[in-house]
Protein backbone atom coordinates (compact mmCIF):
# COMPACT_ATOMS: atom_id res chain seq x y z
CA UNK A 1 0.00 0.00 0.00
CA UNK A 2 1.33 3.64 -1.30
CA UNK A 3 0.68 6.13 1.39
CA UNK A 4 2.26 9.57 1.52
CA UNK A 5 3.51 10.57 5.10
CA UNK A 6 0.63 12.79 5.88
CA UNK A 7 -1.62 10.08 5.79
CA UNK A 8 0.55 7.39 8.01
CA UNK A 9 -1.44 5.92 11.03
CA UNK A 10 0.00 5.14 14.17
CA UNK A 11 -1.22 1.44 15.28
CA UNK A 12 -0.08 0.58 19.04
CA UNK A 13 0.07 -2.92 19.04
CA UNK A 14 -0.09 -4.63 22.75
CA UNK A 15 0.76 -8.18 22.59
CA UNK A 16 2.92 -10.55 24.52
CA UNK A 17 3.89 -13.33 22.73
CA UNK A 18 7.20 -12.45 21.04
CA UNK A 19 5.82 -14.31 17.72
CA UNK A 20 2.67 -12.56 17.35
CA UNK A 21 4.01 -9.48 18.25
CA UNK A 22 6.58 -9.60 15.37
CA UNK A 23 4.45 -11.21 12.81
CA UNK A 24 1.61 -8.52 13.18
CA UNK A 25 4.04 -5.76 13.49
CA UNK A 26 5.89 -6.76 10.19
CA UNK A 27 3.06 -7.16 8.64
CA UNK A 28 1.72 -3.65 9.37
CA UNK A 29 4.95 -2.23 8.64
CA UNK A 30 4.89 -3.92 5.16
CA UNK A 31 1.84 -1.64 4.38
CA UNK A 32 2.74 1.48 5.52
CA UNK A 33 1.14 1.75 9.09
CA UNK A 34 3.89 3.11 12.13
CA UNK A 35 3.66 0.44 14.70
CA UNK A 36 4.28 0.88 18.11
CA UNK A 37 5.00 -2.29 20.36
CA UNK A 38 4.14 -3.22 23.98
CA UNK A 39 4.24 -6.10 25.97
CA UNK A 40 1.94 -5.79 28.92
CA UNK A 41 -1.40 -3.99 30.23
CA UNK A 42 0.84 -1.57 32.23
CA UNK A 43 3.09 -0.62 28.90
CA UNK A 44 0.20 -0.55 26.66
CA UNK A 45 -1.77 2.36 28.87
CA UNK A 46 1.86 4.67 29.57
CA UNK A 47 2.77 3.82 25.61
CA UNK A 48 -1.35 4.96 24.67
CA UNK A 49 -1.08 7.96 26.94
CA UNK A 50 2.69 9.01 25.04
CA UNK A 51 1.70 8.43 21.27
CA UNK A 52 -1.50 8.88 21.02
CA UNK A 53 -2.00 6.14 18.42
CA UNK A 54 -4.80 5.99 15.75
CA UNK A 55 -5.67 3.00 16.69
CA UNK A 56 -4.82 0.14 19.45
CA UNK A 57 -4.78 -3.59 18.89
CA UNK A 58 -4.82 -4.73 22.40
CA UNK A 59 -4.45 -8.70 23.26
CA UNK A 60 -6.55 -9.76 26.45
CA UNK A 61 -3.93 -12.29 28.30
CA UNK A 62 -1.64 -9.85 28.52
CA UNK A 63 0.85 -9.08 31.98
CA UNK A 64 0.53 -6.77 34.81
CA UNK A 65 -3.29 -5.94 33.78
CA UNK A 66 -5.51 -7.67 31.52
CA UNK A 67 -6.08 -6.28 27.88
CA UNK A 68 -9.98 -5.79 29.38
CA UNK A 69 -8.96 -3.82 32.45
CA UNK A 70 -6.11 -1.64 30.41
CA UNK A 71 -9.16 -0.99 28.13
CA UNK A 72 -10.83 0.07 31.00
CA UNK A 73 -8.42 2.25 32.13
CA UNK A 74 -7.79 3.86 28.38
CA UNK A 75 -11.63 4.81 27.90
CA UNK A 76 -11.70 6.17 30.79
CA UNK A 77 -9.05 8.76 29.99
CA UNK A 78 -10.03 11.63 28.56
CA UNK A 79 -6.75 11.70 26.65
CA UNK A 80 -6.94 8.39 25.16
CA UNK A 81 -10.88 7.62 25.30
CA UNK A 82 -11.57 8.29 21.31
CA UNK A 83 -8.96 6.12 20.47
CA UNK A 84 -10.06 3.26 18.81
CA UNK A 85 -9.48 -0.18 20.48
CA UNK A 86 -9.71 -3.85 19.14
CA UNK A 87 -9.64 -7.05 20.56
CA UNK A 88 -7.50 -9.59 19.16
CA UNK A 89 -7.28 -12.29 21.65
CA UNK A 90 -7.19 -16.20 21.84
CA UNK A 91 -10.22 -15.87 24.16
CA UNK A 92 -13.14 -17.13 21.73
CA UNK A 93 -15.93 -18.10 23.92
CA UNK A 94 -19.30 -16.54 23.84
CA UNK A 95 -18.90 -14.02 27.23
CA UNK A 96 -15.28 -13.32 25.67
CA UNK A 97 -16.61 -10.95 22.93
CA UNK A 98 -18.96 -9.76 25.01
CA UNK A 99 -17.02 -9.21 27.86
CA UNK A 100 -14.67 -7.27 25.62
CA UNK A 101 -17.19 -4.97 24.49
CA UNK A 102 -18.27 -4.15 27.80
CA UNK A 103 -14.64 -2.60 28.56
CA UNK A 104 -15.06 -0.61 25.60
CA UNK A 105 -13.29 -2.28 22.97
CA UNK A 106 -14.32 -1.17 19.50
CA UNK A 107 -13.72 -4.55 17.47
CA UNK A 108 -13.04 -8.13 18.44
CA UNK A 109 -10.71 -10.47 16.48
CA UNK A 110 -10.00 -13.99 17.43
CA UNK A 111 -6.86 -15.69 17.29
CA UNK A 112 -5.32 -17.45 15.09
CA UNK A 113 -5.62 -15.05 12.44
CA UNK A 114 -3.87 -14.14 9.60
CA UNK A 115 -2.14 -11.05 9.14
CA UNK A 116 -3.86 -10.17 5.95
CA UNK A 117 -7.26 -10.35 7.99
CA UNK A 118 -5.33 -8.13 10.88
CA UNK A 119 -4.51 -5.60 7.93
CA UNK A 120 -7.85 -5.71 6.09
CA UNK A 121 -9.73 -4.90 9.26
CA UNK A 122 -7.34 -2.09 9.87
CA UNK A 123 -7.74 -0.61 6.84
CA UNK A 124 -11.74 -0.73 6.80
CA UNK A 125 -11.51 1.27 9.99
CA UNK A 126 -9.57 4.14 8.52
CA UNK A 127 -11.99 3.90 5.22
CA UNK A 128 -8.75 2.42 3.38
CA UNK A 129 -8.89 0.01 0.22
CA UNK A 130 -7.42 -3.27 1.13
CA UNK A 131 -4.44 -4.31 0.16
CA UNK A 132 -6.57 -6.98 -2.18
CA UNK A 133 -8.44 -4.13 -3.79
CA UNK A 134 -5.27 -2.52 -4.74
CA UNK A 135 -4.10 -5.68 -6.35
CA UNK A 136 -7.55 -6.16 -8.08
CA UNK A 137 -7.25 -2.75 -9.41
CA UNK A 138 -3.87 -2.76 -10.85
CA UNK A 139 -4.77 -6.10 -12.77
CA UNK A 140 -7.81 -5.05 -14.24
CA UNK A 141 -5.75 -1.82 -15.68
CA UNK A 142 -3.85 -4.68 -17.21
CA UNK A 143 -6.06 -6.40 -19.05
CA UNK A 144 -6.05 -5.71 -22.45
CA UNK A 145 -8.87 -5.71 -24.99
Amino acid sequence: MIQTPDDTKTVLLVEDNEDNRFIYATALRYVGYEVVEAVSGKQGIERARACLPDLILMDISIPDIDGWEATIVLKADPLTRAIPIIAVTAHVLPDDERRSMEAGCDGYLAKPMSPATLIAEIDRRFGRPTHAQITARADSRDVRV
